[in-house]
């Protein structure tokens, strides 16, 4: 029998249960500031990060477009045409793509995507609104996107939702574009930017770099929205799955591993039973999906033949017939302006026997039930082409590693993870002058525990970390480096199986983005009680 706690939790991005909003007794009266309320109201501060906001070009003529404008009542997506501006020249240094949203009234958190030309510029979900109504924005540079910016496109854009007499917020929407003068950082854009057809990918005969990118999300309201929880069959737990919790994004290039990659693990912000940890400061990446890049530039010879070429993303780790994840995928090339066509070979292929092992323990009356998991994949590839600058040799190499700690008590009133996920990637390119390398040390990290106690009081304590750090050198000397750690931290109480006005919510969130570099310096901390932000600080 699935757990209440458990069904809750499956609502995720799809739904988000009715029973959802409650309260904690753990606030100390006398320590509360006046401002802030004994327990969540019927409103509170807008949705926040702590992320920095994208940085504009100084001086530059600017020009503004609107790409979608609409209200999502339901799954029909928005359809409209993109025209470029026609006051800021052909090329830009920078475009920023700006969503502003409003809501109000009860909705659960919804998935959305914006196409341009076919291609994804942008992957979000939503914050779940005040009765009273919320304005949420989210910002992203998508200069990498100026082909497909450069004339005009089909629109297509949905925040899939359902509205009825209980669930009444209607996402009010609006997108634009801020083109800046200017001329682009080459190696930053791209020349081309294509997208696969019936799952082939045809390349321009003269690619010189080739970089896949993809918006892997676990979502669905199914068991894959949680798939970090999930166990095998012969664990006594209401989400399985039959090799355990290890997910892996791979992509192959007619039918040979070219990448691997570990997923984020994304909580939306209905996530963990709880809403009341992500009122006001979502998890990160909630607001903002980031695409999983691979460098497939060692199978540029191969692509570069003029034929399509069958490319696959699958997620493994995922039940046979499972359903609950969405892989779009944008493919990023640039090109070598004085060949028609870029010759090249494969000259490594060496992938490590993946590692996938989850132990079950069975609970007792005194201990919980537990499951270890212990997953880990190598791969390195190398390829050269030969340009008009001469033969290119690039070689990726990536790791990646998981380990969790899964605990939980019979009928999962008590369900706890501490999980971290490592992924390195390596890349050389060497020729054309110096040897250049960057490399990239990403970690993820879950640590929490929901559990439903006396009178249905429902409680989580979670901890959610992104970190990375990059560092690029040539010629073995570092040329610029970058070091992220975003980390959230939230506790949240309310009674459930009770009408809304009867849940008595409390709830303390946090959050502080420290990402520091050759670039320069940002350190945000935001704080928040029952709704109210405390505390919005910059040490930068």
């Amino acid at each position: 029998m699935r757990s209440r706690i458990i069904m809750s939790m499956l609502t995720g991005v799809t739904l988000l249960a009715s029973t959802l909003l409650g309260a904690s007794p753990a606030q100390s009266a006398a320590a509360r500031p006046v401002d802030v309320p004994a327990e969540f109201g019927t409103d509170w501060h807008d949705p926040v990060t702590a992320a920095p906001p994208v940085t504009r070009p100084v001086g530059s003529p600017s020009c503004e477009v609107t790409v979608a404008e609409a209200q999502f009542k339901d799954f029909t997506p928005y359809e409209g045409t993109y025209t470029p501006p026609n006051r800021c020249g052909v090329s830009w240094s920078k475009v920023v793509l700006r969503m502003d949203g409003k809501v109000k009234g009860r909705q659960y958190d919804r998935l959305g995507y914006l196409h341009i030309g076919g291609v994804e510029v942008l992957r979000t979900s939503t914050p779940q609104p005040s009765p009273d109504g919320i304005a949420w924005s989210v910002e992203k540079d998508v200069t990498r996107y100026s082909d497909t910016l450069s004339r005009p496109q089909p629109v297509e854009m949905l925040i899939g939702n359902v509205v009825n007499d209980t669930y009444t917020g209607i996402f009010d929407v609006k997108v634009t574009l801020m083109f800046y003068a200017g001329k682009p950082v080459a190696r930053d854009t791209p020349d081309r930017v294509l997208t696969l057809h019936d799952g082939t990918l045809t390349t321009p005969r003269n690619s010189e770099r080739i970089v896949a990118e993809v918006y892997a999300t676990g979502s669905g309201g199914g068991c894959e929205e949680y798939w970090y929880l999930t166990v095998p069959d012969a664990a006594p737990y209401s989400c399985k799955a039959t090799d355990g919790p290890y997910r892996e994004v791979q992509i192959k290039v007619d039918g040979q591993l070219a990448g691997i990659a570990a997923p984020f693990p994304t909580v939306w912000t209905g996530g963990w039973s709880n809403p009341f940890l992500w009122y006001v400061v979502p998890g990160p990446r909630a607001f903002d999906i980031k695409p999983i890049e691979y460098d497939l530039t060692p199978f540029a010879g191969l692509l570069n033949d003029g034929s399509p070429h069958d490319v696959e993303v699958s997620v493994v780790g995922v039940p046979e017939g499972q359903a609950g994840w969405s892989t779009p995928v944008n493919v990023l090339v640039w090109q070598d302006a004085e060949r028609a066509q870029v010759t090249g070979g494969l000259t490594t292929h060496r992938a490590s026997e993946p590692v996938n092992s989850s132990t079950y323990t069975p609970g007792s009356v005194d201990e919980q039930h537990r499951l270890d998991t212990r997953g880990a994949h190598r791969l390195t590839v190398a390829g050269y082409v030969d340009t008009s600058h001469g033969r290119v040799t690039t070689t990726v190499s990536r790791a990646l590693a998981n380990t969790s700690v899964h605990r939980w008590t019979d009928g999962e009133n008590t369900d706890g993870l501490t999980a971290a996920w490592t992924d390195f990637e390596n890349v050389t390119v060497d020729g054309r002058g110096p040897g250049r390398t960057s490399r990239t040390a990403r970690t993820y990290t879950m640590d929490g525990t929901t559990t439903l106690g006396a009178g249905d009081r429902l409680r989580t304590v979670l901890t959610l970390g992104d970190r990375a750090a990059v560092t690029q050198t040539s010629a073995g000397r570092r040329t610029a480096w970058s070091w992220l750690d975003d980390t959230y931290a939230g506790d949240a109480t309310y009674t459930a199986n009770v009408p809304r006005d009867q849940r008595h919510a409390v709830g303390t969130t946090s959050e502080r983005y420290r990402l520091h570099g050759s670039a320069g310096c940002h350190d945000r901390s935001l704080v928040t009680v029952q709704g109210v932000l405390t505390r919005d600080r910059k040490r930068c």
